[in-house]
């Protein structure tokens, strides 16, 4: 990306003014770039663990498989998960509040004497699902803020910055140039009165 600028002083004011503010916002970048690997890292981490929480629970009750078979469909579902909102280095992500199941009613009586067990063991482990793959979006979600932060330390870090810093070292080149030429313009000019005034 070449930065486009005029060989003047408005346009090496306006090439430091967009310099300063790159050189300023670098450090605040990379400390965001820095706290989004860090939350990325949590958020993977906290999937991880709930993951193998959730293949610990289902081993323990494979054993008892044969016992689903007298489940009734859709006896618990979900009702509704509540979030909320939580800004980690100015990005939005989302916070798992509740999760609010729904039983439908049935007779304990002419149900299975193990169908209120096997409704806490479902909902310990659909709670332990949902939550694993909120984290894995919560992932994904830092580390494409990440990846655009990454982004932009490097257009500022690699480009922007060394071109700003290249346009006004031109400018500043051509500007003393042109002041030279004039004060030798205006020398050798003096120099002819002179020369024309002695003559005379």
């Amino acid at each position: 990306m070449a930065i486009k600028f005029q060989y003047n002083k408005t346009s090496l004011q306006e090439m430091d003014k967009q310099l300063k503010i790159r050189v300023r916002a670098l450090p605040t970048l990379k400390n965001k770039e820095s706290a989004l690997r860090v939350e990325v890292k949590k958020a993977k981490d906290t999937a991880n663990e709930i993951d193998n929480k959730l293949q610990q629970k289902l081993t323990e009750y494979e054993k008892y498989a044969c016992l689903w078979n007298e489940y009734e469909e859709n006896l618990l579902s979900i009702k509704d998960v509540k979030l909320n909102i939580k800004k980690i280095a100015g990005v939005k992500t989302p916070v798992l509040e509740e999760i609010i199941f729904e039983t439908k009613k049935f007779s304990i009586f002419n149900s299975p004497l193990w169908i209120l067990d096997g409704l806490e063991i479902l909902k310990e482990c659909a709670n332990l699902a949902i939550q694993r793959d909120f984290f894995l979006q919560k992932m994904q979600l830092l580390d494409h803020a990440r990846k655009k932060t990454t982004q932009k330390v490097n257009l500022y870090e690699k480009v922007q910055i060394p071109g700003y810093e290249d346009a006004i070292r031109k400018i500043k080149r051509f500007l003393e140039d042109a002041e030279n030429l004039s004060k030798a313009a205006q020398k050798i000019v003096k120099n002819r009165y002179q020369e024309m005034e002695v003559s005379q």
